[in-house]
């Protein structure tokens, strides 16, 4: 891990704050949210708690299965990221939930794109940094370094993971979840392969 000089630390938090802009546009945009976030939904509704509260504590059972995978100590510095990113999620939809009710089916397409692009913008920024990244990204890149698949493909299989658990808990699943899961992975996956180009 490289040093977290200030511009480090500036880049790390513009994608935190970029990518929980757009977890919070895909979450109002009523569409359907990414498995992943779908499933904080599910659990925020039937168990109680924010969606923010649980990004932190699916990131806590994240973190002990990623060190299980790669086979190094427990990456405790990935708590403060999604609890930074929790935090950020939560107060974005706080700040935007009155503002943001889109009621045609083109504004709620506008606002999932919008979410769905910031969401690869802000995770691909992030990554940069070099800092521990959320543990759910964590997996996706140990499951590449594993498979020897692109991320494109490692991103899809956990995508459809968390699918079966939102279904469970009853998340917002629908077009938009489906868009998620065709898309996320190919917009993350360009936008990484662009940030490593000289």
């Amino acid at each position: 891990m490289k040093k977290f000089g200030v511009t480090t630390f500036s880049l790390f938090s513009c994608g935190i704050f970029i990518l929980a802009l757009g977890v919070s546009l895909t979450i109002l945009s009523d569409l359907g949210a990414s498995p992943f976030d779908a499933l904080l939904v599910g659990l925020s509704k039937n168990v109680g708690l924010t969606v923010g509260s649980w990004e932190v504590l699916i990131a806590i059972l994240l973190i002990g299965c990623n060190s299980c995978l790669s086979r190094h100590r427990p990456e405790l510095l990935g708590l403060v990221t999604a609890l930074i990113t929790g935090l950020g999620i939560d107060i974005w939809i706080f700040l935007l939930k009155d503002l943001i009710e889109p009621k045609l089916w083109i504004s709620k397409l506008a606002f999932l794109g919008l979410g769905l692009i910031l969401i690869g913008l802000g995770t691909s920024i992030y990554l940069q940094a070099n800092f521990a990244p959320i543990p759910v990204d964590r997996l996706t890149l140990v499951l590449q370094t594993i498979t020897g698949l692109n991320i494109l493909f490692t991103r899809t299989i956990i995508y459809l993971f968390f699918l079966i658990a939102a279904i469970i808990f009853n998340g917002p699943i629908g077009i938009g979840t489906l868009l998620t899961v065709c898309l996320g992975g190919l917009i993350l996956n360009t936008l990484c392969h662009l940030h490593r180009k000289p």
